[in-house]
């Protein structure tokens, strides 16, 4: 190793080439702030004219900082005598490079900008999208982010979202409830259906407008099965479910109905005949 090399270069450019260094990690830092600064200011503008969607403004928000982030790591590459010009160049050059290793991502992001554009779901819908059912809490660039009915982030990629079946359970006014009530044979269906159908008319939050629907499913060994299905909204999806459950308990038990019962089948073995001595 040339020792007299490395000094000549620390006494004559080492002192400049440092200096530099120190100015490009203060340039960083304060610009890494004010671009988050920006974001948080530009979010809540949008936030207040209450003017756009949420999952819009959202992606417009990242896509600004994207944006920044550039502008900030090509200000500092021109601290260093790099031109933007050159970068430029050989950003181009590396393009092709970057498409193939990033052809996944930028797959996701092409997704993320149609699901802009078509708008299947918002922030706050309760959806099922590649195979995730959850309340939507943002539409990023690159990754639709749910939580789940059992309080869990998970982030699944636009691209998957776009190619997969979407379910918006938050689109119309109502959501139906499916729930089923075996009955044991000999009990009077007619007067089954009807208590049933008093009983979930009267649980909190079952639609008023939309009644619910009792009627026979099938039949089974042990006695007809009946589809219970009332109509609430997705917010209280979960609730209804669970006190129809009680209802068909509490209705069948007042009144007096057996518990269905599996037929058993006796078979009885003869002897056979004995053989004359």
């Amino acid at each position: 190793m040339n020792t007299e090399a490395i000094w000549t270069f620390i006494t004559t450019q080492g002192v400049d080439f440092g200096l530099k260094v120190i100015g490009a990690l203060i340039a960083w830092v304060i610009g890494r702030w004010l671009i988050g600064l920006a974001q948080k200011l530009v979010g809540k503008a949008i936030e207040r004219g209450k003017r756009m969607d949420p999952t819009l403004s959202n992606y417009l928000v990242s896509i600004l900082g994207v944006i920044l982030n550039i502008v900030l790591i090509l200000a500092i590459l021109d601290m260093f005598g790099i031109r933007t010009t050159s970068f430029a160049v050989l950003l181009a050059g590396a393009g092709l490079a970057i498409g193939t290793a990033w052809g996944g991502l930028l797959t996701h992001f092409a997704a993320g900008v149609f699901l802009q554009v078509l708008r299947p779901y918002r922030v706050g819908d309760f959806v099922t999208v590649g195979g995730v059912t959850g309340t939507v809490k943002e539409l990023g660039l690159f990754g639709t982010t749910l939580i789940s009915p059992d309080n869990t982030v998970v982030t699944v990629g636009n691209n998957k979202v776009l190619s997969e079946t979407i379910q918006n359970f938050s689109t119309l006014q109502w959501r139906r409830v499916d729930v089923t009530a075996k009955i044991a044979n000999g009990v009077d269906v007619g007067d089954a259906i009807q208590r049933l159908k008093a009983a979930v008319s009267e649980i909190p939050n079952v639609s008023k407008e939309q009644p619910p629907d009792v009627e026979i499913l099938q039949f089974t060994a042990e006695g007809p099965l009946l589809a219970v299905r009332p109509y609430t909204h997705t917010d209280h999806y979960w609730q209804v479910y669970f006190d129809t459950h009680r209802a068909i308990v509490e209705t069948f038990g007042a009144a007096g109905y057996p518990t269905p019962e599996t037929p058993m089948v006796q078979r009885h073995l003869t002897q056979p005949p004995a053989r004359p001595a």
